[in-house]
């Protein structure tokens, strides 16, 4: 009888007589795991390494912190640090505020259109911050649509919008579906027994939900928290935008554009920005080690939903109504504005025109092009690059492969504006091979820095992909013949199509809004693409018209990939229960 072993890295399936090829060695496996640690290398760590050194060395190349001594000597820097740090706690605390209550209305209570409420609860993940800020001051800023319905019934106003309250709002609303999509996702994993027991035991309401259902749910919930205070902590366009200099991303761009790129406090702020967001996850995790947070069994029963009473259900509908009011309206806003001739001080606007969409189209064109080249090229080497490390992870037992995983992750903790910086200070008078063109005056740099921030998220989805396919598929067709190459090509890869697709998309669409890397790495505005395009329109009061055009196509863009890919993955699996 033939033994049957259980290969490290493959979740406990059967390895049952792997071809040596498949289990360690062949020239395969080791080029592909050089390519990929080259090319993080590359594009990954020396420039961050850089960066992070940079900040350490004086003028004659000594190591010293005078340059953090001398950050936290002016009071400006220490304005804007503390400044960056309460907007980012604010902003996860308000997020909660958001997002736990419609999580659990949306999972524990039986009532209509809760799929609908948790899709729409999404959506303001597909508009740049930057963007949806523009438009909430129309609606909630001094002289906004609210706050002249405000004055005109009550005689008061509510200044929302102003300093840093404002972009805690703004990032708040913007932000808050990553605690609300985890945070539902763990609460349909509870078991329903936990919940059975306490009720047995005399638990109900919020004692029930305090003491047993958010316990349980906390892996969720510390997961989302983590991810806005990174977002929040390192977003640059939102502030810039609406006027608020006076915190750490902000000023790293000011020193960076104004003084230079030799300036070491524009580095001092780089390394306190990766400091802050390796902190936030590594206190995440550090807060579930060594608790148990595990039930007994998983798809069985599940928290059990109950009617709601006639009061409930007014509060309840009241609540989520409110809510859906406040995160959709930059929807609504941007929407407006780009069809707006006149709208100022006004209620609605005061006419309207197709005049900005024209615009943008004779003048933008080119932008809307870039957008489409950058991202689907960055999302395509995601995705290669995701599949071949999932792969080298889960199919074989090279030494240290587990380090890719390492490496590419470690590209959620580094801010977009960090890594331009990274690109700007390491090559800086290398040109492009076989020309005589600097590469920090191509887009290449663009379309890589949007491949690198987004590898994490293509990873974990090939990841996941391949996870479920078993291996026994793969031992089928090495019994039949088939080659290395064409049993990854013709069993792997169609198998994993849904994974790698949602991981293409996820990386498209996060990329397709993303002004950090691409603020300081478009050298020119024909390389410029929406996003900055965005950003450039918003700049002048005459300009925003056009980019609320702007804007509403790049949602139009990043809600219609999100559209496909769900079509398609929908028919994928009904052709594989077929």
């Amino acid at each position: 009888m033939s033994a049957t072993t259980t290969q490290p890295g493959t979740t406990g399936l059967p390895t049952a007589g792997l071809r040596p090829w498949r289990a360690l060695s062949g020239f395969g496996p080791w080029a592909a795991f050089l390519l990929i640690l080259a090319f993080l290398l590359c594009f990954l760590i020396v420039p961050v390494g850089t960066v992070i050194y940079t900040a350490f060395v004086n003028e004659s190349g000594g190591l010293t912190l005078g340059h953090f001594g001398n950050f936290f000597a002016q009071s400006v820097f220490r304005e804007s640090f503390f400044n960056s740090l309460i907007v980012s706690l604010a902003s996860v605390f308000f997020a909660s505020v958001i997002a736990i209550p419609l999580a659990y209305l949306t999972v524990r209570f039986e009532f209509r259109g809760a799929l609908l409420i948790q899709t729409l609860g999404v959506l303001p993940l597909i508009m740049p911050p930057f963007v949806g800020a523009v438009a909430l001051q129309l609606i909630f800023g001094r002289s906004g649509s609210m706050n002249l319905l405000l004055n005109e019934w009550f005689g008061f106003t509510i200044p929302i919008m102003d300093g840093l309250i404002g972009v805690t709002f703004v990032e708040s609303i913007h932000y808050f579906p990553f605690i609300l999509l985890n945070l539902v996702a763990s609460m349909r994993n509870i078991d329903g027994a936990m919940e059975e027991s306490a009720l047995n035991l005399g638990a109900r309401g919020w004692r029930l939900f305090r003491r047993v259902i958010f316990p349980l749910a906390m892996p969720g919930y510390l997961a989302g928290a983590a991810l806005v205070f990174v977002k929040v902590f390192d977003d640059l366009g939102t502030p810039l935008v609406m006027g608020v200099t006076n915190m750490l991303a902000p000023q790293a761009y000011l020193r960076i554009t104004s003084v230079g790129i030799d300036d070491p406090l524009g580095y001092v702020i780089s390394v306190i920005m990766i400091g802050f967001s390796i902190l936030a996850l590594w206190m995440a995790a550090r807060v579930m080690k060594g608790k148990d947070y595990a039930t007994m069994q998983k798809g069985g029963n599940s928290l059990q939903k109950r009617e709601l009473t006639g009061w409930e259900s007014v509060l309840a509908y009241g609540w989520i109504l409110f809510v859906l009011f406040v995160t959709l309206a930059p929807h609504l806003g941007i929407l407006l504005m780009s069809f707006s001739k006149v709208w100022s001080f006004s209620v609605l606007p005061d006419s309207y025109t197709l005049e900005h969409y024209a615009t943008v189209f004779h003048d933008a064109g080119g932008m809307i092009g870039n957008t489409l080249l950058y991202c689907v090229m960055a999302a395509g080497l995601d995705v290669v690059i995701g599949t071949a490390i999932a792969y080298l992870i889960l199919r074989t037992q090279l030494p240290a492969r587990q380090w890719l995983d390492y490496l590419a992750s470690a590209a959620l903790a580094i801010p977009g504006l960090v890594l331009a910086i990274g690109y700007l200070r390491l090559f800086k008078g290398v040109n492009l091979p076989f020309t005589d063109t600097p590469m920090i005056t191509t887009w290449v740099l663009i379309m890589l820095a949007y491949a690198v921030r987004r590898l994490p998220y293509a990873l974990r989805s090939c990841m996941a992909a391949l996870q479920q396919v078993h291996i026994s598929l793969e031992e089928a067709a090495q019994s039949l013949g088939a080659s290395r190459m064409s049993t990854i090509r013709r069993v792997m890869v169609p198998l994993m199509a849904g994974g790698i697709l949602a991981g293409f998309v996820t990386s498209f669409i996060t990329a397709a809004v993303e002004l950090s890397a691409t603020i300081l790495l478009a050298s020119a505005q024909s390389q410029a693409p929406m996003s900055y395009g965005i950003y450039l329109y918003m700049q002048s009061i005459s300009g925003r018209g056009p980019g609320a055009a702007l804007g509403v196509l790049a949602v139009v863009i990043v809600g219609l990939g999100t559209y496909f890919s769900h079509r398609f993955v929908e028919r994928s699996r009904v052709t594989t229960k077929t």
